[in-house]
């Protein structure tokens, strides 16, 4: 009975975790030097990714009746699990990024806004930019129309200002002779 009392924190803290988490990723840590975990936590930690190695019984149980638990046939060997509450894409893009340099880490998979997807699918949403990069390009896509529209405008201001005073000179010189 104690057992379980002591376990029962643990699921919750992993339950709260995933509930709200907007991605979730699965990794095998096994052989990365302590340098390695340190700097990948760091990173995971800047981008406002929850990191944490949890026994996969744990996570087994916090998974059930949960868009996770399509994970659960991935729970072997060493397990940590990546968290995000407010970017879909963050855990895998900074995850894949880091597995590029440390090919000790190894993603399982995971589960994004509900879809469940191996490790292939991890990598392809790996590099689907972040919703702020997104926004970015956007307002740059649609400022540009507007940034040469203003250019050409003013390339036409331009030029009228400089036609006028030879259209206002030249009738003068009309009238000037009509008058005499």
């Amino acid at each position: 009975m104690a057992k379980v009392e002591l376990k029962k924190p643990i699921v919750e803290e992993i339950s709260a975790a995933i509930k709200d988490a907007q991605t979730v990723v699965l990794v095998d840590y096994r052989g990365l030097t302590v340098e390695q975990d340190t700097v990948l936590r760091k990173q995971l930690r800047e981008a406002g990714i929850n990191y944490k190695v949890y026994k996969n019984t744990f996570m087994n149980f916090a998974f059930k009746g949960t868009d996770c638990e399509g994970l659960s046939d991935l729970l072997e060997g060493p397990s940590a699990m990546a968290t995000c509450d407010t970017d879909a894409t963050a855990a895998a893009r900074v995850l894949c990024k880091f597995a590029k340099t440390a090919p000790a880490l190894e993603i399982k998979g995971g589960v994004v806004e509900g879809t469940v997807y191996d490790a292939k699918g991890i990598e392809q949403i790996s590099n689907i930019p972040s919703r702020e990069e997104l926004l970015s390009r956007l307002l740059g896509s649609m400022q540009s129309p507007v940034t040469n529209l203003a250019r050409v405008l003013n390339q036409i201001a331009e030029k009228g200002t400089e036609a006028a005073p030879a259209e206002e000179a030249a009738p003068a010189e009309a009238e000037a002779p009509a008058e005499a």
